[in-house]
């Protein structure tokens, strides 16, 4: 069997309510083994022998989208992808900062939320790393710096979603 993440965008914001407990009975009732949600955020930790990553994507968005009556979309990883992205956050962790990391369903998108930012930048900083973005933020001001604000626009909503690293590291 094979561990995979499924990491579900604008869960529990935004008007999409879904309880934990009925997110769980979902994968469930598609097959899956040892489900386990990890906080009320939209995080599924499951095991499937059952099809290619793109075909299984594809069922547990049309499942979520019949079930919960919302348009769904999802990061699907394999449990050991998400621990060498885990792995691979390059920033220094402190009490004062926020570890992101950014998933997209479009490269472009990471591509184009990159472009303008500054290796150099202590305050903001953001790289690029295997198919995501690693951001360090200050608390406190996660809405209002201008990689924050770029994070935010319209046009990204619907292609990427951020999870905190502690959260990563509780589905590993």
């Amino acid at each position: 069997m094979t561990r995979w993440i499924a990491l579900l965008r604008g869960i529990n914001v935004g008007g999409v309510s879904i309880r934990s407990a009925e997110l769980a009975a979902l994968f469930r009732e598609l097959g899956f083994a040892e489900v386990r949600t990890v906080l009320a955020s939209g995080n599924v930790v499951f095991e499937t022998d059952a099809g290619q990553p793109a075909a299984l994507k594809a069922r547990i968005e049309q499942a979520l989208s019949e079930r919960f009556g919302y348009e769904a979309w999802i990061v699907l990883l394999r449990h050991a992808d998400l621990a060498a992205i885990v792995a691979g956050y390059p920033f220094a962790e402190d009490a004062e900062h926020h570890a992101y990391v950014i998933f997209s369903s479009a490269a472009s998108s990471l591509d184009e939320l990159l472009e303008g930012t500054d290796p150099a930048d202590a305050t903001d900083p953001v790289a690029a790393g295997e198919g995501v973005l690693y951001w360090r933020g200050t608390k406190g001001t996660s809405t209002t710096t201008p990689f924050a604000r770029r994070l935010a626009a319209a046009r990204f909503r619907s292609t990427t979603t951020n999870r905190n690293i502690r959260t990563l590291r509780r589905m590993l």
